[in-house]
């Protein structure tokens, strides 16, 4: 959802009309629609630039921040529609979204840019550059750490369908039934499982994340 979004915001930064700044900008304006955000409503978004004169013309306010910007040569403030936008990424949807459920090595990553785009130290291009460089990372398997292999520790069962009510519960699960997480590799999933005393087996699925991330069924017996 955030990378959707960010991919969404670039596009406005750098649309043939100018930098697009989205006035009401509440999750209740964005969809999903086949995996990817869209705005349900354009009424409310501008091309306009505020004028100034100066610096001082030119602070974005906010409930809790502002941020002070420059005043172009062109007499607009620099960046503003740009820096709008981002700001209420971070705090509708970045705060809630991105701490959560990422693979600890890549949660340091993603606290980075929480934090940059809560300062607006980062603009839309560098935002963009940021998921692209965790998105790679997750796909190809690079977050995972040198570490014991465990999976030698497991016997596999090929062609066995586990019986129904043995998953216990974890957090953060794609299922409210029982404990089912997507993984790189079955020797990242005996490393989830090694960590988890409740864990005693676990079964690979067909399902298949947005990224192609494997689903991992964990049991208790």
């Amino acid at each position: 959802i955030c990378l959707s979004l960010v991919k969404l915001l670039f596009y406005l930064a750098h649309s043939p009309l100018g930098s697009i700044v989205l006035l009401d900008f509440q999750p209740r304006q964005f969809v999903m629609v086949d995996g990817n955000l869209k705005v349900t409503d354009m009424d409310d978004a501008s091309t306009e630039e505020l004028p100034c004169k100066g610096d001082s013309d030119c602070t974005l306010d906010f409930p809790t921040k502002s941020f002070p910007l420059k005043c172009s040569v062109t007499g607009k403030c620099e960046g503003m529609n740009e820096k709008k936008n981002l700001f209420n990424a971070y705090r509708y949807f970045f705060t809630y979204l991105l701490p959560h459920s990422a693979p600890l090595a890549l949660r340091p990553l993603l606290s980075g840019i929480l934090n940059a785009t809560g300062d607006l130290r980062y603009g839309i291009n560098e935002t963009l550059a940021a998921f692209e460089k965790v998105l790679h990372l997750y796909k190809s398997g690079l977050y995972l750490q040198k570490r014991p292999l465990l999976l030698q520790d497991y016997v596999s069962l090929k062609g066995f369908r586990t019986a129904e009510g043995e998953d216990y519960k974890c957090w953060p699960s794609y299922s409210h039934l029982g404990c089912l997480l997507s993984v790189h590799s079955a020797e990242e999933a005996a490393a989830i499982c090694n960590s988890q005393s409740q864990c005693q087996s676990f079964s690979i699925t067909q399902q298949r994340t947005w990224t192609g991330e494997a689903g991992q069924r964990w049991q208790d017996s």
